[in-house]
């Protein structure tokens, strides 16, 4: 399997080229030369399958020249030893997946499915992929020798993911940087309690957008990415997406209904990893982009014209995102693959923030993905409404995607055409105040979260400045 950068100015990479590399050297994103392909028969054997297979069956379509069949699945079953999917209450309605003990599917209405992708050593999504990233990367950087320099913008679980993942790894020093102040108390301290000495945490004077750009210009100064071996763990790398693409085969199959995924998103990587899944054959109905007061994404769907606004602090932090680094990936793809296009459009977006989608690529975008946006107010009143009719608590990031799935379930139902799974991407105790705000009471704090506020913080709180940065990164790295 050889991968391509989405700008094509980057030679054919491996697998692991690609994994410790993270950004294509020409700024592009990397993705397969060609996607895998799997036949009807063998998504229908997806359902009943052990997680493990599951997710063995999709990556190593990926990680074929890079990763032997057995040090792939020890890798996996690493990773995922540590998930701990609890029961549901007595009285449920609870269709019973194959996965469940990793990504539980649970009904909670009329053509409505919660995946619940919080049960990992974060409780959050991105658990699902960095787990097994973090054991690929220790296990390629063993094989090329020398050392990684991990860096990370995090709008809040990223950072937490990426440190329970590699945080004690030999030979890895991990930057994460968030947003000062614009992620939950739960989610920093998550971040800033890690007592492994290859952590450092900054504290950004500034928005998610002013980190992951500090990011691609320490990528883009080849000098400094090489002398430090710069890397990246952020949705930008592919092994990401294709560790996330396995639930949407795994409740697709549970269900054997058409569905339409209803995602909460702010990089585009979670949803773009919907579409990974259809270009390798499984037959989705829709793609659902659910987004807080940071719009960029519905605006871009509706009115053709991709262009960030001002960055708006909401009870949904994780997605209070302008610039999308994802949806690139889909541009791609949406211009047939033209990356000459995608370089040029890129090249345009970043220097006048404002890109018109040609009419073709924006129907082909249309004719995979819609779009709904839902403002603190309602992101509030979907946490009460499914808590009032279901006693199930939302953290708010999937009380956006509910919101949306709630429109759209009952009509799939009611027409017959299907069912919408809406992406539960983290666990209610992460953002209690909002939940407070909601329901008049926080939700019940897990044991994994639980002695967090009796332990010491170390983090550096730094202005969003490039060369400020690079120097912080410079000071700090094991010798």
């Amino acid at each position: 399997m050889n991968f391509i950068s989405t700008r094509g100015g980057a030679p054919r990479a491996s697998f692991a080229e690609v994994l410790l590399a993270g950004l294509a050297p020409d700024g592009g994103l990397y993705l397969p030369e060609s996607w895998p392909q799997f036949s009807p028969d063998e998504i229908a054997a997806f359902k009943g399958l052990a997680w493990n297979e599951a997710a063995f069956r999709v990556l190593s379509r990926f990680t074929d020249g890079s990763f032997a069949e057995a040090e792939l699945r020890e890798a996996i079953a690493a990773a995922y030893a540590g998930f701990d999917a609890r029961p549901r209450p007595q009285g449920w309605r609870q269709n019973t997946p194959p996965a469940r003990d990793i990504v539980p599917l649970v009904e909670i209405g009329k053509g409505q499915y919660l995946l619940e992708l919080f049960h990992g050593p974060t409780l959050a999504f991105k658990d699902i992929a960095l787990q097994i990233l973090g054991q690929l990367f220790a296990r390629a950087l063993a094989r090329r020798g020398g050392r990684a320099t991990v860096v990370a913008a995090t709008s809040g679980d990223t950072g937490s993911a990426a440190i329970a993942a590699l945080g004690g790894l030999p030979n890895i020093d991990v930057f994460v940087m968030h947003p000062k102040g614009r992620v939950s108390d739960v989610q920093r301290l998550q971040m800033t309690t890690s007592a492994h000495a290859n952590v450092h945490n900054i504290a950004l004077e500034g928005s998610f957008d002013d980190a992951q750009s500090i990011v691609k210009a320490l990528f883009a100064d080849a000098d400094f990415a090489r002398d430090v071996s710069l890397t990246a763990v952020n949705s930008i790398n592919f092994a990401r997406i294709a560790a996330q693409s396995v639930y949407y085969f795994t409740a697709a199959a549970a269900l054997g209904v058409p569905v339409t995924f209803v995602v909460p998103t702010g990089n585009f990587g979670d949803v773009f990893a919907g579409e990974a899944a259809m270009r390798m054959g499984l037959p989705i109905q829709k793609l659902v982009i659910a987004t807080n007061a940071n719009d960029i994404l519905v605006r871009a769907l509706n009115e053709g014209v991709y262009a960030p606004g001002p960055s708006h602090a909401t009870l949904s932090p994780s997605m209070d995102i302008q610039v999308a680094s994802n949806f690139e990936r889909a541009l791609f793809e949406a211009s047939g693959r033209d990356a000459d296009w995608t370089a040029a459009a890129m090249a345009d977006f970043a220097r006048t923030r404002r890109l018109a989608l040609p009419s073709a690529v924006l129907q082909s975008l249309r004719d995979r993905y819609s779009a709904f946006a839902f403002d603190d107010a309602a992101t509030l009143a979907t946490i009460a409404a499914v808590k009032s009719e279901t006693g199930r608590i939302l953290d708010p990031h999937t009380a956006v995607a509910a919101a949306a799935g709630r429109l759209i379930g009952p009509r799939l139902a009611e027409a017959g055409t299907g069912a919408a799974v809406i992406l539960a991407t983290a666990h209610p105790a992460k953002f209690p105040d909002a939940v407070a705000k909601a329901t008049g009471a926080p939700p019940p704090v897990p044991p994994r979260l639980a002695a967090l506020k009796t332990l010491p913080e170390r983090m550096e709180i730094l202005p969003a400045n490039a060369v400020l940065i690079k120097r912080f990164i410079s000071s700090r790295l094991t010798p």
